[in-house]
């Protein structure tokens, strides 16, 4: 795909392209170029991570106005995660902008869900810092939309995790794997990543410890597994 095409994917234009075909080079192209000054999209991806926390947050302040400040991170978190992101990027087709090293290409990079998750979040920050806030605020709040619309409130009484072991005892499946797999963020204000297997499907969820991310988790899984539970 060239950037005309992606630009009009994105209902977006840039008047710096070089800030787009930044955000489009994976380290593993860069890599393999002998320009020693090209650089990554690892710098954008940072930024762009805070540009769209940012703006989820602010649109479910919106949205939410009674929520309080945990329920409102714990919905972020469902929302901001690799897996989104990736479907967002695949709506585009954007993996198919995305410049790989020959090793990402042969093992069908485009497709991963890292690699869709990190360019999604790079081209928000060349949004950004081509066309301000404002710019990157349309485009977020047009792609997550649907998202949005389909969300409910979370019922903090609710004990996701149970309800997934009850299920699977009731259907004498194999017990739910929860790992951890990521910790970010300053010991006083750490997220946890922690992914979820369970009936053949996989899920990660996300929370400011490792239970409301197991939590988070196993709701998406209940969601996921809804069709065999009615």
């Amino acid at each position: 795909m060239d950037i005309s095409t992606l630009m009009q994917k994105l209902r977006y234009h840039f008047s710096e392209l070089s800030l787009i075909e930044e955000a489009l080079r994976h380290s593993s192209f860069v890599n393999e170029q002998s320009d020693v000054n090209m650089q990554d999209n690892e710098r954008l991806e940072f930024l762009g991570d805070a540009v769209l926390n940012l703006i989820v947050g602010h649109l479910l302040m919106d949205r939410f106005p009674e929520l309080n400040e945990g329920d409102l991170s714990r919905m972020r978190a469902s929302l901001v995660n690799e897996s989104q992101l990736a479907d967002i990027a695949r709506s585009m087709e954007l993996g198919h902008a995305i410049k790989l090293g020959k090793g990402e290409r042969l093992s069908n990079g485009h497709e991963k869900n890292s690699i869709l998750a990190n360019a999604y979040e790079a081209v928000l920050a060349a949004i950004y810092l081509d066309g301000g806030f404002e710019s990157a605020f349309i485009v977020v709040k047009t792609h997550f939309s649907r998202l949005f619309d389909k969300l409910k409130i979370i019922d903090t009484n609710q004990d996701f995790k149970s309800q997934l072991q009850e299920f699977v005892q009731s259907s004498q499946q194999q017990i739910p794997i929860y790992t951890v797999v990521n910790e970010s963020g300053p010991d006083h204000d750490k997220i946890f990543s922690v992914q979820l297997d369970v009936i053949g499907i996989q899920t990660e969820g996300r929370g400011k410890s490792k239970k409301l991310a197991e939590q988070d988790a196993a709701r998406q899984a209940l969601e996921k597994l809804r069709p065999l539970r009615t």
